[in-house]
C-alpha cells in the first residue's frame, strides 16, 4: 500500500500543493489591490505562448514552453496597461478584453496545429495532466532518501518548489513595501517607496507562478488558487500576516482533499471512473470559500479597520 501511494499519488498530490500555494501567496495582494483578475488573465494568456513555442520547436519541452508562456504573459501585461492608458478604459475591462482574446487565439492555434503526436490540446490546457505525473521509480518511502530514484521524479516537483521559493522570497524581501503600497499607495509614495515598481514586480511574480503551474495543473486550478484561498482567508482575519497563513492552509487543503476526492469519491458513489483532479481541487477550493462566507468570523465586517 505504501509503495503504491508513493508511486501513484505522492508526486501528483505534492505538485498540486506546490502549485496551489505558489498561486495563493501573491493572490493575497492581488485580492487586496482589487486586481484578482490579473491572475485569471495571466493563466489564460500563457496558452498562445505555449502553443507558439511548440510550433517553433516541434516538441513539448518544458523550458521553451515556459519561455513562450512568460513572453506571452509579459506581452499581455504591457497590452493591458496600454489599453488602460491609451483607451482610458477600466482596468477590469482591459483585462477582460486581453485575456479572452489571447486565450481564444491560443485555442485556435491548437485547433489548427497538428498536436496528435504529443499531449497538448485544449483539454490539457484546461485540466493539465496532474494524474499522469507519477513516480514509477519509487520503491516505497525509502526512495525519498535515494538520489537515483529522486532524479527520476517528475520535473514539475523541482520546478514548482523553486518557483514557490522565489515567490516566498519576494514576499519576504518586500513585505513592508508591498503592505504599505497595497493599503495606501499615496502614503507609500510619500515614504519614497516605488509603489508602481513594486506593483509591476508583483504582477511578474504572479506570471511566474501561473506559468510554472500551468503545465501540470492547467488553467482551472491556477484561476481558482489565485482567488479562492485568499478570499477565504480574508473572511477569517483582519491581519495580513494571518491572512497569508490561512490562504496557505486553504490552498494546501484544497489540493489534498481535491486529489483524494477526485480519485475515490466517484468509486464510493458507485461510479466506475475517477474525475479530473484539477476540476475537483478547484471545486473543493470553492466549497471552502462558501463555508468561509457562512462561518468565517470576519464575514460581517463592513468598514472594519485593517490590521497589518
Amino acid at each position: 500500500m505504501g509503495q503504491e501511494f508513493v508511486q501513484l499519488s505522492l508526486t501528483p498530490m505534492l505538485i498540486g500543493i506546490l502549485a496551489a500555494v505558489a498561486c495563493a501567496l501573491p493572490g493575497n495582494f492581488l485580492l487586496l489591490r482589487r486586481q484578482a483578475l490579473i491572475g485569471d488573465a495571466i493563466s489564460h494568456v500563457v496558452l498562445p505562448g505555449i502553443v507558439v513555442a511548440f510550433l517553433f520547436t516541434g516538441t513539448v519541452s518544458a523550458w521553451p514552453m515556459m519561455i513562450g508562456a512568460s513572453l506571452a504573459a509579459i506581452f499581455a501585461v504591457v497590452l493591458i496597461e496600454a489599453i488602460k492608458r491609451v483607451g482610458r478604459v477600466d482596468a477590469g475591462a482591459a483585462m477582460g478584453v486581453v485575456f479572452t482574446a489571447m486565450f481564444a487565439d491560443g485555442v485556435l492555434l491548437l485547433e489548427l496545429s497538428d498536436t496528435s503526436s504529443v499531449h497538448l490540446d485544449v483539454e490539457h490546457a484546461l485540466y493539465g495532466n496532474l494524474e499522469s505525473l507519477i513516480w514509477l521509480a519509487a520503491d516505497g518511502w525509502g526512495s525519498l532518501a535515494d538520489w537515483t530514484a529522486l532524479s527520476e521524479m517528475p520535473p514539475q516537483v523541482g520546478r514548482l518548489a523553486l518557483v514557490l521559493a522565489l515567490v516566498s522570497g519576494f514576499l519576504f524581501a518586500f513585505w513592508k513595501e508591498l503592505t504599505i503600497s497595497t493599503f495606501d499607495e499615496g502614503f507609500a509614495l510619500s515614504l519614497g517607496i516605488r509603489a508602481r515598481l513594486i506593483g509591476f514586480l508583483l504582477v511578474v511574480t504572479t506570471a511566474v507562478a501561473a506559468v510554472a503551474a500551468f503545465d501540470a495543473v492547467g488553467s482551472i486550478i491556477v484561476i481558482a488558487m489565485f482567488i479562492c484561498p485568499p478570499a477565504s482567508a480574508r473572511l477569517m482575519t483582519n491581519g495580513l500576516g494571518h491572512q497569508v497563513a490561512w490562504s496557505t492552509l486553504f490552498a494546501g487543503a484544497s489540493a489534498i482533499l481535491g486529489y483524494v476526492l477526485a480519485g475515490y469519491a466517484p468509486l464510493w458513489l458507485g461510479a466506475e471512473n475517477s474525475v479530473s483532479a484539477a476540476g475537483m481541487i478547484a471545486t473543493v477550493s470553492g466549497f471552502i470559500l462558501g463555508f468561509a462566507c457562512v462561518l468565517g468570523p470576519k464575514r460581517k465586517r463592513i468598514g472594519a479597520a485593517r490590521e497589518v
